[in-house]
């Protein structure tokens, strides 16, 4: 019999071959599900291929065997364990999340609420990791007579106040975010309190739904894969954007915070937050199937939880019921920068063909024509990006840069891989290409319109209007804004709530920029009008459709978000 790593390097590559071809899978994943494995390394190599065979199986036969084999994970992590091998590798962001192992890490209030109330007894805190100066600032709310030690002693013992405070029982956590969740302070402020700490948090996963291994939907008929993938190069984003209209369903409010909570817990244990997973509005779920296995989830935000300018949405990927990436787009007029991330274990997979039914989603629901992708996505500062050739996935579908010297560079790489098909772009250069974004516009989209563009100007003008103006005060500029804008635009802004009004000064210290906005006529302020009260209480992608329309305020968010030589 061959030699486990040997037997799981087959693995690895039968798992990527179809037709005939895949039926060495199922004999190869009866052979290894046999085997006790004492190595760390071999058994998370065993548990991503798994994955991958869970989610782009060859056969029925093959996706029920995975299902199976991983199954057994928390039991096969637990002998390594006694065997007193070393489990760190499972905790490497690439690997973490596997059943039996534990999650480290420093989440966000609203993410170790949400963790507390789905897994009670699972979650604890590793106090010693919090900011001393931190704790005797904030515990003193809650903690009677703690002032007493913190204003004018040293070395104050924190931790044993606590456990005093909290017993013996190990729901210290659980005490601390039921103190936060009492107090008369808004949401973001208990959260800016709370993050303010720096607490380190122990997440026990056994053998629970939550992990990477078990987080998936039952599937009854899955897809298989008895065929090559698509490649990329099969891919047209144009063709993919004429195409007939995705069927959409709403989901039901429950349906949709389940879905939600899905992909907050495949986030979770991959160590990775994303706001618009985890402020999710439930109410905004809808979801299509576009075929081969492969299920679309996309939601917006809450009223107040929306960006001050820009509309929001964010969703994630199911194949075969198992999560395979995240989703976010944020959208000005028409164009929307998204993000795009496919986990690593199913990066083998057609995450071309599933990105172009992912932007068609978005074409449809938001009615976005030009697409760009953040620097980062493309490789900056993100050395993950640039070993994986970010930049050229992009760019094979459409993409180009913004930049003239960038897409000048890239020319003269193209050149290069034209003229030798071994060549490869070196890492340096492709540090260079991602310094800039990248877009793509869609059929009717107008070229170069947002290529100078990026919200952070707007913001700037803002703070410089301030400076000038109101001496640096915000509240100033608020209300001054709030007054200017309300009546050029024959708003009653006294009927509206507090929240709604927050959400009105933000748009209106954008709008209070704009020089000859009491020149417009009635007709185009009328518009802006419905600009806001969409911003308010519409669906996200209602205010977006709202400002493409609105052909003068598009063209000033334009303008605004040009560079300005006067701005510091």
């Amino acid at each position: 019999m061959p030699s486990l790593e040997k037997l799981l390097t087959q693995l690895e590559k039968s798992k990527r071959q179809f037709g005939e071809d895949g039926k060495r899978t199922e004999e190869i994943l009866t052979q290894v599900g046999k085997i006790n494995f004492t190595d760390v390394d071999l058994l998370i190599r065993f548990h991503e291929a798994l994955l991958f065979v869970r989610s782009h199986p060859q056969s029925p036969a093959a996706f029920r065997q995975s299902e199976k084999l991983l199954s057994s994970f928390a039991e096969r992590v637990e002998f390594i364990r006694t065997k007193g091998e070393d489990l760190t590798a499972t905790d490497y962001i690439e690997y973490s999340g596997i059943a039996g192992t534990t999650i480290y890490g420093t989440f966000s209030y609203a993410i170790v609420r949400f963790l507390i109330e789905q897994f009670p007894g699972r979650v604890s805190a590793d106090w010693s990791s919090a900011q001393p100066e931190r704790m005797g600032s904030t515990l003193p709310r809650f903690l009677p007579l703690l002032y007493e030690d913190s204003l004018v002693e040293a070395n104050i013992p924190y931790v044993r106040w606590l456990r005093a405070a909290t017993g013996k029982d190990g729901k210290g956590l659980e005490w601390l975010v039921n103190r936060f969740e009492s107090m008369n302070l808004e949401e973001r402020q208990k959260a800016e309190l709370y993050d303010s700490l720096g607490l380190r948090v122990r997440w026990q996963l056994d053998n629970s739904k939550a992990s990477r291994t078990l987080n998936k939907l039952d599937v009854q008929k899955p897809f298989c894969h008895t065929r090559p993938l698509i490649r990329r190069d099969q891919v047209s984003l144009d063709m993919e954007f004429q195409s007939p209209a995705l069927e959409v369903k709403q989901l039901s409010r429950s349906r949709g915070k389940a879905m939600q909570d899905m992909l907050r817990r495949a986030t979770t244990v991959r160590y990775r937050e994303l706001y618009g997973i985890t402020h999710g509005d439930p109410d905004t779920v809808i979801q299509t199937n576009v075929g081969r296995g492969v299920e679309i989830f996309l939601w917006g935000l809450p009223a107040e939880r929306r960006l001050p300018l820009r509309a929001y949405h964010a969703g994630f990927t199911l194949k075969n019921g198992v999560p395979i990436n995240y989703i976010e787009g944020i959208t000005i007029c028409d164009r929307m920068e998204v993000g795009f991330n496919t986990f690593y274990t199913f990066r083998d997979g057609e995450s071309a063909w599933v990105y172009s039914k992912v932007l068609k989603l978005l074409h449809q629901i938001v009615g976005v024509n030009c697409i760009s992708i953040d620097p980062y996505q493309l490789g900056f500062n993100n050395e993950e990006a640039i070993e994986s050739g970010a930049f050229w996935f992009y760019r094979k579908l459409g993409f180009r840069p913004t930049r003239p010297e960038l897409a000048n560079l890239m020319a003269r790489e193209e050149k290069k891989i034209a003229s030798n098909p071994r060549y490869r772009t070196p890492a340096r250069i492709l540090r260079l290409l991602s310094a800039g974004n990248v877009v793509y516009e869609g059929p009717g989209s107008s070229r170069g319109d947002w290529d100078n563009f990026s919200i952070r100007n707007i913001g700037l003008a803002v703070q410089s209007r301030m400076a000038k103006e109101f001496g640096g005060d915000a509240e100033l500029i608020r209300l001054s804004s709030r007054r200017l804008v309300a009546r050029f635009l024959k708003l009653e802004v006294q009927s509206f709530t507090r929240a709604e009004l927050r959400i009105f000064d933000d748009l209106a210290l954008m709008l209070g920029l704009l020089p000859d906005l009491s020149r417009w006529t009635a007709s185009e302020k009328k518009g802006v009008a419905e600009v806001v009260h969409a911003k308010i209480q519409a669906p996200e992608s209602v205010y977006a459709r709202l400002l493409q329309s609105h052909g003068k305020l598009r063209a000033a968010i334009i303008e605004l978000g040009k560079p300005n030589p006067e701005v510091v």
